[in-house]
């Protein structure tokens, strides 16, 4: 069943994990815009239904506003692809790190970025070559409204809940966890034990 409130997210970074991140989304009904330096990847993608461009400006400009940007690429290069980023978009768009960033860059990036108005969320990703099928569990940093207006992204990414029968004194828990994302507070919110809580609670 499509999602209720499809969404447009842009996805710069498609090697395995990225790439099916976007077949996830577009599987629900959301309009993936995608992003790499490889022709290849993005022509295979465009096949099956996103639209994409290997130009970063352009990829920019084919999003909608405000603008929700996924990066999926190696921490490494993270930081010179925020700073090829920063003079294409505006205020009240929002930038996300799916990757394994290490916190505390996060925490400067998202100090770096307010002035601008942009939004940043660093979101741990954990999911690996069966995510496509099975989702990927979510650790998500960032202030409340934006990681709010993208929750129909993370619903779909994540694996929904199980058939497991919850913890009895879990019934009443109101929380995304049992579904497998959860929001865990400002950038770089929790540590690896926080993560391991909520990977756990959809195994």
């Amino acid at each position: 069943m499509a999602t209720e409130k499809p969404m447009q997210l842009g996805m710069i970074g498609l090697g395995r994990m990225g790439a099916n991140l976007v077949r996830r989304l577009m599987r629900d009904g959301h309009h993936c815009v995608v992003n790499d330096i490889s022709a290849g990847p993005v022509q295979s993608l465009e096949a099956e239904g996103a639209t994409g461009s290997t130009d970063l400006a352009t990829f920019v400009n084919m999003l909608e506003r405000p603008r929700a940007i996924w990066l999926m690429v190696p921490a490494g290069i993270v930081q010179p692809t925020l700073d090829k980023l920063r003079p294409l978009v505006d205020a009240d768009d929002i930038i996300i790190d799916g990757g394994n960033s290490y916190y505390r860059d996060d925490i400067i990036r998202a100090k770096a970025l307010k002035p601008d108005g942009i939004h940043y969320i660093d979101c741990g990703t954990s999911g690996g070559v069966w995510g496509l099928e099975r989702g990927f569990c979510l650790m998500i940093g960032g202030d409340d409204e934006p990681v709010e207006r993208l929750d129909p992204i993370f619903k779909t990414i994540a694996p929904g809940k199980g058939d497991a029968e919850p913890t009895p004194s879990r019934t009443e828990d109101r929380s995304t966890a049992a579904e497998g994302y959860l929001h865990c507070g400002r950038t770089a919110p929790g540590t690896s034990s926080r993560w391991s809580t909520t990977a756990s609670s959809t195994a």
